[in-house]
């Protein structure tokens, strides 16, 4: 038993150094209260402090990084629950200079009724050593290629694995150099970079190369290598050592990645479903195989079908009808191909299993077997291109997307030597995947233009409303359908403090383009409308977004991209917005016809606004103009189309005028006639009629404070807003006015110039402004649960249903609505 522990014993180093070595750790007795009680002559050693200077002073000053009393809290929870802690933490020793220890704090034990920790460190920097055998087989065994070369660069020593990897014994590499055994351009330039090494002694790291080696010299491999000097006792070159590691699997992922990459740039630019299948096609040829051919559904290239093919209900058996889409191949002309692009397709690969296309899996035949009973008996034109060509490996991959089935693409190689792998089956899915997307969006792109009109009625507001400002009636009137669907729109959208944005526009040109652009267009102007910008800004901004589009057009033009649709080259729009307080209304136009106005009275009258150039040809600014209205008035927006007919647009709008003037009766009726009487018989344009009748909010339903820069007042002007709020019957809301009013008016007074005022609105919500001289306006952010503020407009935005801030040309308007019970 004895002898076996000796024995047991010697087999572990012993002596100062040795792995277990604990004889010259520094070490310490440390209280409960962090108090350094116990200091040894290694922690003297260590850190330069002697006992005397250290006993009764606090540990922590030792540390040489921020303090973490929640991380010191948990390491003396963990020791006094009789479980130890270690670590790496630097310390500072006596003359300021830091030191990497590992640190060990031992359970807690008590010292004269004194909770008590052991804490024992060791200089990172110390390292064990290894004798020379167990070296010697380190380096011999390790699993990366190593070799030595004298300064002629000829092999003196080299591992097991270096000669495994190349292929090439021991013996015959040792005292000669690389060119001699691999002689190449490659060689050239690995020697060359050796060279290097030995001219300016600075290695060369993760030098990246594919290479053939004699272990496998039927295949390509990747290599990172790494060379670096050798110096002798008098410092002075004495060689160079290089490693090598194979890489192959590495590289070809990386290659896998960047073609997939590449794909996903080069294939589906148009929304063309022959063009996609052709730069599939293109894409492969010659970077991964030699001949592709890609063979789609009949229904796919048909612009009445919808892509599927064999229902549960119907024969497994069928035969699927397909037609060549696309092809390409390092040949000129494509000889390999049996049908040409637009002839019948209905190659399968064995097994010819039609369920391939719906259900199955790629298909690998890394060896093309012509001589195969499946090849001459069911396919024996391509038997005879296989053997007249080359064609030695195969990989089918059926395109799906989006549960569809859309066809299939095959790739084939001949000149390339190496057969098609396992992943390289992946990358093709990969591929064809993307270009099954692409394909897919082309297909529905020609089958839903067809629905270009019920896409062009969707895009329209729906019974659009003006809230207590404005009473609203609207008609539309689409193009005549040999003209194809226009791009005529209209919008009613509420704003802040009771106003109402009124728009109405029209994109130039018919189809499905017009229809599109016109959406974009609406949503645009919703946008920069709740942006609280004001028209003239409004329309410069909307005049960007249509040169944008102009240039999107035009890239796709010359592209190739044809379409049935007309050309894109700009729109007229006209923005007005409405404010029932002041009666004013605010308006700018870009090209479009001014607005008519009926007052009170009867009086026609079509406003004088600066015309502005059409959305689209940029360069020039728009200007804004601002009119009084009575209550009662009558405001008519409309489209060219309304009044351009077979007569004059002067005389249209002369008679749009007379119409709106007459008697007294229902505004939707009033429109509906008007459109009628002036439009009796459909036109090659698209027709829109907005009218809309204004509303005063009355001085019992707005009240407004001045507000002193004094945080004081506060107090005064929350308390004022809730008796308003309640003489108004909504003391449901008083609390969380009194909150709003609160949180708006101290951050005035806090961060905003004078003067600062606060109004109140009442229609058909309750609405909170507080206005004030500064322009820049507030951020909300989320406050951590340790931070002190910035909770104010995160709890007006809980409490209200929309806030927001708009500028005016004296500051700005910080505002918060809140629905009605």
């Amino acid at each position: 038993m004895d002898s076996a522990q000796e024995g047991s014993d010697a087999s572990v180093s012993e002596g100062p150094g040795a792995p277990l070595d604990a004889s010259t750790d520094a070490a310490v007795v440390v209280s409960g209260d962090g108090v350094l009680i116990g200091w040894t002559r290694a922690a003297e050693a260590l850190l330069g402090y002697p006992a005397a200077e250290m006993v009764g002073t606090f540990a922590g000053r030792l540390l040489a990084m921020p303090r973490d009393p929640i991380r010191v809290a948990g390491i003396a929870d963990r020791c006094r629950a009789g479980m130890g802690w270690s670590g790496s933490v630097p310390l500072r020793r006596r003359d300021g200079r830091p030191v990497e220890v590992d640190l060990r704090v031992s359970a807690a034990f008590g010292i004269d009724g004194r909770e008590c920790f052991l804490v024992s460190a060791r200089d990172q920097r110390r390292r064990w050593t290894a004798d020379p055998a167990f070296l010697d087989r380190f380096v011999t065994r390790a699993p990366v290629g190593m070799a030595v070369l004298d300064l002629d660069l000829r092999y003196a020593w080299m591992n097991d694995t270096l000669e495994h990897l190349g292929g090439v014994p021991r013996d015959q590499r040792l005292g000669r150099r690389l060119i001699e055994l691999l002689p190449g351009l490659l060689s050239e330039t690995i020697e060359g970079l050796m060279h290097k090494v030995l001219a300016t002694g600075d290695p060369v790291i993760d030098y990246e190369y594919l290479g053939w080696s004699w272990a496998d010299p039927y295949r390509q491999h990747a290599y990172s290598t790494s060379f670096f000097p050798l110096l002798g006792a008098d410092n002075s070159f004495t060689g160079v050592c290089y490693t090598v590691l194979d890489i192959t699997e590495r590289w070809n992922a990386r290659e896998l990645l960047s073609l997939v990459n590449e794909a996903g740039t080069s294939i589906g630019g148009t929304l063309d479903v022959l063009r996609t299948a052709q730069e599939l096609a293109d894409f492969a040829v010659p970077r991964f195989a030699d001949f592709v051919v890609v063979d789609l559904l009949e229904s796919v290239l048909s612009t009445e079908g919808h892509g599927a093919w064999l229902s549960d209900a119907g024969p497994a058996s069928v035969t699927p009808e397909m037609r060549r889409a696309a092809m390409s191949s390092v040949r000129e002309g494509c000889p390999e191909a049996v049908a040409r692009v637009g002839d019948r397709a209905d190659f399968l690969p064995p097994p010819h299993d039609v369920h391939l296309l719906t259900e199955g899996e790629p298909v690998l035949l890394s060896v093309l077997d012509p001589s195969d009973e499946l090849w001459l008996a069911e396919e024996p034109e391509r038997a005879k291109s296989i053997r007249r060509f080359g064609l030695h490996s195969l990989i089918s991959v059926p395109m799906r997307a989006r549960h569809t089935a859309l066809g299939l693409a095959t790739f084939v190689r001949s000149l390339n030597p190496v057969s098609f792998l396992p992943d390289d089956v992946l990358l093709a899915r990969e591929v064809v995947a993307r270009a099954a997307l692409c394909v897919d969006n082309a297909r529905r792109y020609t089958r839903e233009h067809t629905a270009a009109v019920t896409l062009q009625h969707s895009l329209l507001p729906h019974p659009p409303t003006g809230g207590t400002a404005l009473d609203i009636a609207s008609s539309y009137l689409p193009a005549d359908p040999t003209g194809g669907v226009g791009g005529d729109w209209f919008d009613v959208i509420p704003l802040s403090g009771a106003r109402v944005g009124l728009v109405v526009g029209d994109v130039v040109g018919h189809g499905i383009t017009a229809a599109a652009t016109m959406g974009r267009l609406r949503t645009a102007v919703q946008t920069l409308a709740d942006m609280e910008l004001p028209p003239d800004e409004l329309l410069a901004h909307l005049d960007d977004l249509v040169l944008r589009l102009s240039e999107e057009k035009t890239h796709d033009e010359a592209a190739g991209q044809n379409g049935s649709a007309s050309s894109f080259l700009g729109a007229t729009c006209l923005y007005a917005v409405y404010d029932p307080v002041t009666r004013c209304c605010t308006m700018a136009r870009a090209g479009h016809p001014p607005p008519v106005v009926v007052g009170p009275d009867g009086q026609v009258s079509f406003p004088e606004l600066p015309a502005g150039p059409p959305l689209g040809l940029g360069g020039m600014a728009f200007e804004a103009h601002e009119i009084e209205l009575e209550e009662n008035s009558l405001v008519g927006l409309y489209t060219d189309g309304l009044v351009e007919g077979d007569h004059d647009m002067e005389q249209g709008m002369a008679r749009l005028g007379e119409l709106l003037a007459g008697p007294d009766q229902d505004l939707e009726a009033l429109c509906s006639a008007a459109v009628r009487q002036l439009v009796p018989v459909p036109q090659p344009d698209d027709i829109v009629l907005l009218l809309a009748r204004t509303h005063t909010l009355g001085a019992d339903r707005v009240v407004s404070w001045d507000v002193p820069v004094d945080p004081a007042a506060v107090s005064d002007v929350r308390a004022r807003a809730t008796r308003r709020v309640e003489e108004w019957g909504l003391g449901d809301l008083a609390m969380t006015t009194e909150l709003i009013v609160s949180e708006l008016v101290t951050n005035a007074i806090r961060y905003a110039e004078p003067p600062i005022r606060l109004r109140l609105l009442l229609d058909s919500r309750l609405t909170c402004e507080v206005v004030d001289a500064s322009s820049t306006a507030p951020r909300l952010r989320h406050a951590r649960s340790t931070d002190e503020g910035g909770r104010g407009l995160f709890l007006v935005a809980q409490l209200s249903l929309r806030w927001g801030a708009r500028h005016t040309p004296e500051g700005k308007v910080i505002w918060a609505e809140q629905e009605i019970p």
